[in-house]
């Protein structure tokens, strides 16, 4: 990951540039790699563009903010963009490549579609675009929002924009912020933000009616993971032991022992072929038959878990670990280093929310040691039970209709719970997090399946089609993905999985901390965002010490669905198995 900090049309810029550059610098942790600034035209133009860099590809050329040939386009990117290849090599009009960034496909394909540029675009993104000739800034975030992006406006200054990809880095100049909607563009010659993202699945009431094609999903899934390999730096893969993480660790090890086996066959000797770069030959990424290339190789893959000891994921991880082959690292953390924690994960998720709090903490606490041994990007399972219902609550869907539009307001809302907790607990330490589940084409292939496929009965547990399209067990000659007791291990959510006390433990440090009596009488400035419980109320009291007011809005509390709980853990919901055994 990386920092954006812009500002658009701001009436004296040359005295801002100190202000903005203080403010970029509250996000290096995002990017300690490299930060550089750009005040294009000052005098007449009045933009300013910060980045901070994490570097992943195009380490040596990639520095930020990028430009075109006579630098009259300006541009700062946060993600990466797995079609680069293919963008290069299928651009309509020639465009010469100043480095082997995939983010620099940005600039091109804004020359040739305008504010259409993102819908070319595969990958996780925010960026912020100026062109001088226009005097033009245009702002654009990722499909689902993995990367995380705010926009922001001064009652001072009525007429500028600001942007940055965190909250702290907006609030000293802005009174009035917003999270940035995923799969939009801002263009500020209309002062408009307008959707380019527009899936077949996205009208959650149009119910599906396509069977599950198991062979379909496997293989695109196997090909999103793929993409996400796309790395000139160390990696690795988190592994809680649950399905999702588990089957996105299996198909990277796959992928690291075929690569492996390339090398070992040549014997270290690489054939010298003329490669021109500028249609993408020799770069980091997805070749035309959707093979990885020319990505560092590494002789073995590292895997990472994390939880108290003693704790269901941590064993579970071992299991699939040695199972697979991995280099696996486990972490484990007391109760003490999570509560001593929880101020700065609060600063650094900016939320108050409680089960993204609850599940973040382990893993603000788990990344911080992945960096520390050098790997820069991880590999993360995220948006699967969204996907497949695969949360405990939706045994309580009353039909496939109601199911189908649960999912699809949980994909709807996955920028504001479980991708802004892997992109911030990540990004606190300079760790970037890849999530393969919400790849586009793979949302297109599952996000179109008939729900009744994806319901769960006697017959059929949580997931039960994304675990049957990995299950080997009818083909003999098939290598296993997962043993047995893994791909059909019940769901445990991040935060119980780790260790069943830390949930407990945070409820009683929270009586600790609020009293009956100012549960009766919140802030007033809350307003109808009143905390329920004492748990949410002690996190939206350390979110204040950080936060003003203004910020409060880009928050969204997770709550389960068919459900009387207040509770959203999943070991609250009657269906938990509270101890996972082998089966």
């Amino acid at each position: 990951m990386c920092g954006i900090f812009a500002c658009h049309s701001h009436p004296d810029v040359a005295k801002f540039k100190p202000t903005a550059l203080k403010l970029s610098k509250q996000i290096r942790h995002r990017g300690p790699d490299w930060s550089k600034n750009l005040t294009p035209d000052v005098i007449s133009n009045n933009t300013i563009l910060c980045h901070e860099r994490l570097s992943i590809v195009g380490v040596e050329s990639g520095a930020q903010p990028l430009t075109n040939a006579d630098d009259s386009i300006i541009l700062a990117v946060n993600g990466e963009i797995y079609n680069h290849r293919l963008v290069r090599k299928t651009l309509k009009t020639p465009y010469h490549f100043k480095t082997t960034s995939d983010c620099e496909v940005v600039i091109p394909l804004y020359l040739e579609y305008g504010i259409d540029a993102p819908k070319h675009l595969d990958g996780m993104f925010s960026f912020v675009l100026y062109d001088k000739k226009k005097d033009r800034t245009i702002a654009a975030r990722d499909p689902i929002g993995i990367t995380t992006l705010y926009q922001g406006w001064s009652s001072k200054e009525p007429g500028t924009v600001y942007f940055a990809s965190e909250l702290k880095s907006l609030h000293p100049v802005c009174d009035k912020i917003e999270a940035f909607p995923p799969g939009h563009i801002f263009d500020s010659l209309t002062g408009e933000r307008t959707r380019y993202f527009e899936p077949t699945w996205w009208d959650g009431e149009k119910i599906p009616q396509t069977p599950v094609d198991l062979k379909k999903l496997r293989e695109t899934l196997e090909r999103s993971v793929r993409k996400r390999l796309m790395a000139e730096v160390p990696y690795g893969v988190l592994l809680s032991g649950g399905l999702d993480s588990s089957l996105v660790a299996s198909i990277a090890q796959r992928e690291t022992l075929r690569l492996k086996k390339l090398a070992e066959e040549a014997n270290g000797a690489a054939e010298e072929k003329p490669e021109d770069l500028d249609k993408g030959e020799g770069l980091v990424g997805l070749d035309d038959e959707g093979k990885l290339s020319t990505m560092t190789f590494l002789p073995q893959l590292n895997s990472f878990s994390i939880g108290l000891p003693g704790s269901p994921d941590n064993e579970a991880a071992l299991k699939v670990a040695k199972f697979l082959g991995t280099k696996h690292h486990v972490m484990t953390f007391t109760i003490e280093d999570g509560l001593n924690a929880l101020s700065d994960v609060i600063y650094h998720l900016e939320t108050y929310d409680v089960t993204t709090i609850r599940a973040s903490t382990p893993m603000y606490l788990l990344s911080r040691k992945i960096k520390a041994m050098g790997i820069k990007m991880v590999l993360s399972g995220e948006g699967s039970d969204e996907i497949f219902g695969g949360y405990l609550y939706f045994h309580g869907a009353p039909n496939k209709e109601e199911f189908h539009t649960e999912c699809v307001r949980r994909v709807k809302n996955l920028h504001l719970a479980d991708c802004l907790r892997a992109n911030k607990s990540t990004s606190a330490w300079g760790l970037e997090a890849r999530v393969p589940f919400l790849d586009k084409e793979f949302l297109e292939v599952s996000m179109n399946i008939d729900p009744a496929d994806k319901m769960i009965n006697k017959e059929r547990m949580e997931k039960y089609i994304l675990r049957k399209a990995f299950d080997t067990s009818d083909d003999p000659t098939a290598e296993p993905y997962l043993p047995d007791n893994i791909l059909w291990r019940q769901k445990e959510q991040f935060s119980d999985g780790v260790g069943y006390g830390w949930i407990d433990a945070l409820k009683d440090n929270a009586e600790l901390h609020v009293t009956d009596e100012m549960m009766k009488n919140p802030k007033p400035e809350w307003g109808s965002d009143i905390p329920d419980t004492k748990e949410a109320y002690w996190y939206r009291l350390m979110f204040d010490e950080h936060f003003p007011q203004s910020c409060a809005s880009t928050v969204m509390r997770w709550t389960p669905t068919w459900s009387k709980q207040t509770d959203p853990s999943g070991r609250a919901i009657s269906i938990h198995q509270a101890k996972y055994e082998d089966a």
